[in-house]
């Protein structure tokens, strides 16, 4: 058994801008209500013809891009995603297909906003079994497909987007870039977040989700680090899901890692979901705000009050 690592990143969002502007002249809210209460500026909004599979392939491209390999090189799929439309093909199988790969696994994990973390977990666990060398882990959402426009409490969260991750196992010997992860739910509370009906529409209970996140993450989030072997206070990033900053800013200060970058791509880009993890990494490593190798905090958390995270090492 070998352990795995990040090697290459990428990150796709729709052309498409919405406003806090634009979003009051739709529904009862305004700017300041908006950037007071969750954080958020801008948001990118995908259109008819940018399906999941679409942002998610876009994002698979430019990371196989950046980690100087090809679709034929990939044996393994995964795209962590809440939004497919379709139950088969699933999303995994249609980015394969777009960008041309030979026969690799393909399957969807569907763990709403903690569904990056899920992956890249089950990634590094099917590389150190040994069945598979090199995986595609993606994070794609389009939640302003399953968004109720009346609604001034969801509607003002969301956005659309993709992030990706190339994972590979490391040479024989090497010490491994993904750390072991911690993952969990509570069943009881999984009504609290919700994509349900025909359509299927996003709703929650917004002030149970913020008690959850702020009280009870943080010293699981802690225990991810003991687990990896690193103290808070080695992170050189912390990259929580961007559900808004009412929640990011206090759980990055209860973890306790005062000399880390704490991610806030929530501000320009909403709450896409699973994407959100991958896309903000990706965006903190292209901008140069990371230096490689260093220990990296992702942390997920939400739908089905599921969370999960793992410490890596920066690519």
């Amino acid at each position: 058994m070998t352990g795995s690592r990040v090697v290459a990143l990428g990150h796709y969002q729709p052309a498409k801008t919405l406003t806090n502007g634009e979003l009051a002249a739709m529904v009862d809210t305004s700017d300041e209500w908006i950037s007071t209460r969750v954080g958020i500026r801008t948001r990118r909004v995908a259109g008819p013809d940018e399906p999941v599979d679409l942002l998610a392939a876009e994002a698979a491209a430019k990371a196989l891009a950046q980690a100087g390999a090809t679709a034929a090189d990939v044996d393994l799929v995964l795209v962590a995603t809440s939004t497919a439309v379709d139950r088969s093909p699933n999303m995994a199988a249609r980015v394969a297909a777009r960008l041309g790969m030979g026969s690799p696994a393909v399957m969807d994990i569907n763990v709403v906003c903690s569904g990056f973390t899920h992956a890249l977990a089950t990634a590094d666990h099917a590389i150190r079994a040994g069945s598979a060398t090199r995986a595609l882990v993606i994070g794609a959402d389009k939640m302003t497909e399953v968004t109720d426009w009346t609604d001034r409490t969801t509607c003002v969260l969301v956005g659309d987007g993709a992030g990706a991750a190339v994972v590979e196992a490391v040479p024989e010997g090497s010490e491994a870039g993904i750390g072991p992860v911690l993952w969990g739910s509570v069943p009881e509370m999984g009504h609290a977040v919700r994509i349900e009906g025909t359509p299927p529409v996003f709703a929650q209970e917004g002030q149970s989700v913020y008690r959850w996140a702020t009280t009870q993450l943080p010293p699981i989030a802690r225990k991810v680090c003991e687990r990896a072997g690193v103290t808070p206070e080695e992170l050189a990033a912390v990259v929580l899901h961007q559900a808004n900053l009412r929640i990011i800013e206090p759980v990055a200060q209860r973890i306790g890692a005062v000399n880390a970058v704490v991610a806030r791509d929530v501000t320009e880009s909403g709450n896409t979901s699973a994407a959100s993890i991958p896309m903000a990494l990706s965006k903190l490593v292209e901008r140069g705000e990371v230096e490689s190798g260093a220990p990296v905090l992702l942390f997920g958390f939400g739908g089905n009050l599921s969370y999960a995270g793992q410490v890596i090492r920066c690519p």
